[in-house]
């Protein structure tokens, strides 16, 4: 989500220490058009990354869309560097359009089971996750609002959630700023890890002690990798970093410096960012789409993750896992502006993510090779997230395409709200609570598949 849903206002000035510089972007030739703000400087930067692979094809809502043409101007080299200027060399090769592979068809629909109406029961899905022998002392959040658990309700901006029907079906139904009717997967990941049950927001006024020893969220909703993208909306990444350096000169306070250095490095750090800069800043205000083609910028975006990634390690993190995109085509909104009459899932918009995700991986697994006692992992959401889409029936999902507050085609933030919209009669049936977030259930889902499936690494250090 962005600002351009709800108008423009400014982000206070974030805490004392000075925010880490993200890479900064070249200035476009004279046929370039506006030039957009400065990107901060990154911190040291890895080695250049191998050749960007095809991306993975996984099961894809729809068939892959065809590449866009790269504008006339950068021309992409082996490794994805700051954005290159346009100029007289030949035209960049495209971006080589994932081949879908061997596209299986829906698996065969299971055995009836009996179900109590049209509606599903609250609870299928995977199992609880195993246990694990080892422990995280602590789990931070940083990204956009799938991990924002109430940032932005102390925060100049529009892009809120601390009123109801968000947060109808979180502990004692109050609203906290969470963009979902109850837990998001900060809180499921923290809970499933034996950490705590819910992850707080390090912006929340009042946390003890030992809130803060096990862990805060400092994601925004509206942030991303794209400096512009949370520019007068939301905590920008670089100062979620200032924020977390803060935290830990806190926690040095409490337990000092060596029991700090343990709880950061032994502490698990997750990362969601990127849909917010693909759905708004690129293709919704068209902000960079003027100036770069999309393998230009999602090579912008890989580059200012793997930048994150390493100002993490130097603050001190040795356990960071970065979360890719989902189907960002397929959520309600999109269906709703770019699917066309019928409301098919954006192709283009699907395929951003993929090409984006591909290179997260390769530029991750790049500087993995470098950081000395640590883990940094890439974690595909993409795969699970279309699995759910194209087989509702599966994880017990009545709808896809609609959210279920209001008419669940364009409302989210401000416009879903307890005065002007419905809300479906049975959420557990609905993957999407808002246009733009899924349900509590949904995150539920996600979340149990992560700890399940994708923790290894962290075990294996």
């Amino acid at each position: 989500m962005h600002a351009s849903a709800y108008g423009l206002q400014r982000v206070p000035k974030p805490g004392p220490l000075p925010a880490p510089s993200p890479a900064s972007k070249p200035k476009p030739g004279p046929c370039a058009g506006p030039s957009p703000a400065t990107k901060p400087k990154p911190g040291p930067s890895p080695a250049p990354a191998p050749a960007v692979p095809k991306p993975k094809p996984g099961p894809s809502p729809g068939p892959a869309p065809a590449v866009p043409k790269p504008k006339p101007g950068p021309s992409p080299g082996p490794a994805p560097a700051p954005k290159p200027k346009p100029g007289p060399s030949p035209g960049p090769a495209p971006a080589p359009k994932p081949k879908p592979g061997p596209s299986p068809a829906p698996p065969p629909e299971p055995k009836p089971k009996p179900k109590p109406g049209p509606s599903p029961a609250p609870s299928p899905g995977p199992a609880p996750p195993r246990k694990h022998n080892m422990t995280f002392p602590a789990i931070f959040a940083f990204g956009d609002s799938i991990l924002d658990t109430g940032n932005n309700d102390y925060i100049l901006t529009l892009i809120k959630a601390d009123f109801l029907p968000y947060g109808m079906n979180f502990p004692d139904g109050v609203p906290t700023g969470r963009f979902c009717n109850g837990k998001i997967p900060s809180d499921f990941i923290a809970d499933y890890l034996g950490v705590k049950p819910v992850l707080p927001a390090y912006l929340t006024p009042g946390l003890t002690k030992e809130d803060l020893l096990t862990g805060v969220s400092f994601a925004s909703g509206g942030s991303g990798f794209d400096p512009l993208t949370p520019i007068v909306s939301a905590i920008p990444m670089s100062n979620q970093l200032t924020y977390f350096q803060e935290y830990i000169e806190k926690v040095k306070g409490f337990v000092g410096k060596e029991k700090a250095e343990y709880i950061i490095s032994q502490g698990l750090a997750i990362v969601v960012a990127g849909s917010d800069d693909l759905a708004n800043t690129y293709y919704g205000e068209h902000l960079e789409e003027f100036l770069y083609d999309i393998d230009s910028y999602t090579s912008f975006m890989a580059n200012s993750a793997a930048s994150f990634a390493m100002q993490l390690y130097e603050s001190g993190a040795r356990k960071i896992g970065f979360i890719g995109v989902s189907p960002i085509g397929c959520i309600p909104i999109q269906r709703t502006t770019r699917g066309g009459r019928t409301r098919k899932c954006a192709k283009e918009l699907n395929f951003a993510a993929q090409l984006f995700n591909s290179k997260l991986s390769t530029s991750l697994n790049a500087l993995a090779q470098t950081l000395k006692n640590s883990t940094l992992v890439y974690i595909d959401i993409y795969a699970s997230f279309a699995d759910m889409i194209q087989n509702p029936q599966k994880y017990g999902f009545d709808e896809i395409g609609r959210g279920c507050c209001g008419t669940g085609l364009f409302e989210l933030g401000p416009l879903c709200n307890k005065y002007t919209s419905f809300l479906c009669k049975n959420v557990s049936s609905y993957m999407f609570w808002d246009s733009y977030h899924p349900t509590e259930r949904a995150y539920k889902i996600l979340s149990q598949k992560f700890v399940e499936n994708d923790m290894g690494p962290f075990y294996e250090k």
